[in-house]
C-alpha cells in the first residue's frame, strides 16, 4: 500500500495534469489576449461558484466528525463569508473594475458548464463523504494562489486594471489559499488510510478538476471560439 506522502503526491498530480493555468483560456488571458468582452462574460459566469463555493465549505464542515477539522473548515467559511466584505462582495468588485454591473452578473444565465461546474461541487461536498468533500476542496485550493497571482499580473500589464479595489479578490486568493490548501492536504493525510478511502479521494480530485476545465472549455467555446 502507497504510504501517505505518495499518496498524496499522486493526487497532486492529478490535478496538475489539468492546471486551470494549463487551459487555453487561462493562457491567453496571461498573454494578454483576451477582448475584454470575453473578460466580462467569464467575470459574469463564474461569479456563481463563487458565490456558492462558501456552501460548499459548509457542506464538509457538516460531513465532518472531527471537531479539530471542523474547526479549521470554520475559519475557511468565517475567512469567505464571516464579514461584510465577502469573497463575493470582492469579485463584483472585480466585475465592476470591467464595467459590468452588479445587476448584470447576478442576472446571468449559467453556461451547462457552469451549471454543471456548481452541480459537481454542491454533490461532492454536500451529498457524499466528507473525503470526498475535502479532496474537492482541495483540487480547487491547491491552483488557486497560483491562479490569483498570474490572473492579477494579467489584469494589471494587459488590461489596465491596476486600482486595488478590483484586485482583491485576487490578492487575498494569493496568499489565504496557500494556508486553505496546506489545511485540506492535512486532513486528507489523516483521513486516507486505506485504499476504499483513498479511491473515494482519488475519484474526488478527478471529478472535481474535470468539473473546473469544462466550466472554462464553455467560456472558451461561447466567448472566444465564437467571437472570433
Amino acid at each position: 500500500m502507497l504510504n501517505n506522502n505518495a499518496f498524496l503526491s499522486e493526487l497532486d498530480e492529478i490535478i496538475a495534469s489539468r492546471h486551470l493555468l494549463k487551459h487555453p483560456f487561462y493562457q491567453l488571458w496571461s498573454e494578454g489576449k483576451l477582448s475584454l468582452d470575453s473578460l466580462r462574460q467569464y467575470a459574469k459566469q463564474y461569479y456563481s461558484h463563487v458565490l456558492a463555493f462558501p456552501t460548499y465549505v459548509s457542506g464538509a464542515h457538516s460531513n465532518c466528525a472531527a471537531i479539530k477539522d471542523r474547526q479549521e473548515l470554520l475559519g475557511n467559511l468565517i475567512e469567505e463569508e464571516g464579514g461584510q466584505t465577502t469573497h463575493a462582495e470582492l469579485w463584483l468588485r472585480f466585475a465592476e473594475a470591467l464595467e459590468v454591473s452588479r445587476d448584470e452578473v447576478e442576472q446571468t444565465v449559467p453556461l451547462p458548464e457552469t451549471a454543471a461546474l456548481d452541480a459537481s461541487f454542491s454533490d461532492l461536498t454536500k451529498r457524499r463523504s466528507f473525503i470526498a468533500a475535502i479532496a474537492a476542496l482541495y483540487a480547487y485550493e491547491l491552483q488557486l494562489a497560483d491562479v490569483a497571482e498570474s490572473k492579477q499580473a494579467g489584469l494589471k500589464q494587459f488590461y489596465g486594471i491596476t486600482e486595488r479595489r478590483g484586485l482583491e479578490f485576487f490578492i487575498v486568493h494569493r496568499s489565504i489559499d496557500i494556508v486553505h490548501a496546506r489545511t485540506t492536504r492535512e486532513m486528507l493525510a489523516r483521513h486516507t488510510i486505506d485504499e476504499e478511502s483513498r479511491g473515494i479521494a482519488k475519484e474526488a480530485v478527478k471529478e472535481a478538476t474535470d468539473a473546473l476545465w469544462s466550466f472554462l472549455d464553455g467560456v472558451q467555446r461561447e466567448y472566444v471560439t465564437k467571437a472570433a
